[in-house]
């Protein structure tokens, strides 16, 4: 009747369908149920384009990617006919009233559809029923991986795509395109890292309470590239450790000198240690970098070592020196480097000196020295040079211990092996 039409349109709460909704039929079907439902299940195409791998995460063991995710099935509930369209593309807004897979990312952390300047969804329904439904999804999602040869290392992630509700039963996924399904934009690239290879397989995951699930993976491997931890890691490693060995070849009695470099090395290395640290997962394993690290820092250690034992024997040896020449009238038999260490004095002959009265033998030998002429000075001086240079190399061969000639061998002898030994085995 005229009163009921009347009151069908001014009832607000009953929504005109739109034209695209009317030409597909929506109103006549139930979308809530998958298409062929009862029967058997409806195969779904998967294809993927990687626009980027945007980062990388060591700490969290996680990648975040930016790819378009595009699926194809059949729905005859969308056939319709027409001569002159080919397709009918729509935008998100008919998502939300038609079926669509309910594909997700297992294992993913965060992840959301762009939507600038309006949500990137499109759907295209070609006359037959076949439906393309196309995304633009950046996903992080978690990478297992293996630090044991870091930063020598390859890591393999993977991206993995599953059906939430349906099993096999009802829904089965699969590479639309088999291994080409998956492709990726030329420039791609990492600044810590070089994609190896970017590959596509299938399989099926199990679930106690539900069943077998169709499951598809985008795989990718990652090498790192090295030069940047050559600079920052490896080279002021090795820098340390032959900045070590210059103890070796300093006086065994600058006692000041040896320490501080030594003591200066050790910090170094800590300081380097602590950095690759901060920058890492803190794993229960040991690292390649860790050993690297480790041996240069014991080697360092062990130069510091190295002249606690040189300064010990010295000191020894010279005890001993002493007690075999003996006490002749409170007097000891000591040579021209031992009085160095003494008085602050040169002699180039052994110099008998009195060791309860060295103030003494100083002052005098500063009265008589300014009390000479300036010829006597002079002729002192010149002789005394031509005998410093005379005996400048039995100064030396003095001064050094039979420890430090042979630290000088073999120190660098075992680092340089060592790291043979090293490159060759992780590279």
């Amino acid at each position: 009747s005229k009163r009921e039409i009347k009151m069908r349109k001014l009832d607000s709460t009953k929504v005109r369908p739109l034209k695209s909704e009317q030409f597909l039929r929506i109103e006549d079907h139930d979308f809530a149920l998958r298409p062929g439902f009862g029967g058997s299940p409806i195969p779904v195409g998967i294809d993927v384009q990687v626009e980027s791998i945007d980062s990388i995460s060591e700490v969290d063991m996680d990648f975040t990617m930016t790819l378009y995710l595009r699926h194809y099935w059949k729905d005859e509930r969308l056939s319709f006919h027409s001569n002159r369209n080919k397709s009918m593309t729509f935008d998100g807004r008919l998502i939300k009233k038609i079926w669509v897979p309910d594909v997700f990312f297992v294992h993913s952390k965060r992840s959301f559809i762009h939507d600038t300047t309006v949500e990137n969804v499109m759907l295209r329904v070609y006359p037959d029923g076949n439906v393309l439904f196309s995304l633009r999804i950046t996903v992080s999602a978690m990478c297992f991986m293996d630090f044991s040869r870091f930063p020598l290392d390859t890591q393999n992630c993977s991206l993995e795509l599953e059906s939430y509700a349906y099993n096999e039963d009802d829904l089965m996924l699969y590479w639309k395109h088999g291994n080409k399904s998956l492709s990726t934009d030329g420039h791609i690239s990492l600044s810590q890292f070089f994609i190896e290879e970017f590959s596509a397989s299938s399989g099926l995951a199990f679930y106690s309470s539900t069943g077998w699930y169709n499951r598809l993976f985008i795989n990718f491997a990652l090498r790192r590239h090295i030069f940047f931890f050559v600079l920052q890691s490896y080279f002021p490693a090795m820098l340390m450790v032959m900045l070590s060995w210059v103890s070796f070849w300093i006086d065994r009695r600058a006692v000041p000198a040896r320490v501080s470099l030594g003591i200066t090395t050790v910090l170094t290395m800590s300081t380097i240690m602590t950095g690759v640290s901060a920058s890492m997962p803190q794993v229960s394993y040991i690292k390649a970098v860790d050993v690297y690290l480790w041996i240069s820092f014991l080697f360092v250690f062990l130069s510091v070592i190295e002249y606690a034992a040189v300064n010990y024997l010295t000191t020894i040896e010279e005890r001993k020196q002493l007690k075999k020449r003996g006490k002749a009238s409170g007097m000891y038999s000591i040579d021209a480097v031992q009085a160095m260490a003494f008085d602050g004095c040169f002699r180039d002959t052994d110099v008998d000196v009195d060791l309860t009265a060295f103030s003494d033998r100083c002052e005098e030998n500063d009265t008589r020295a300014r009390a000479a002429s300036v010829s006597h000075v002079d002729t002192t001086r010149i002789k005394r040079k031509r005998s410093l240079k005379g005996n400048v190399g039995r100064i030396i061969l003095q001064n050094n211990h039979v420890i430090d000639t042979y630290s000088r061998i073999i120190f660098p002898s075992v680092y340089i092996v060592f790291n043979f030994f090293y490159w060759g085995l992780y590279i």
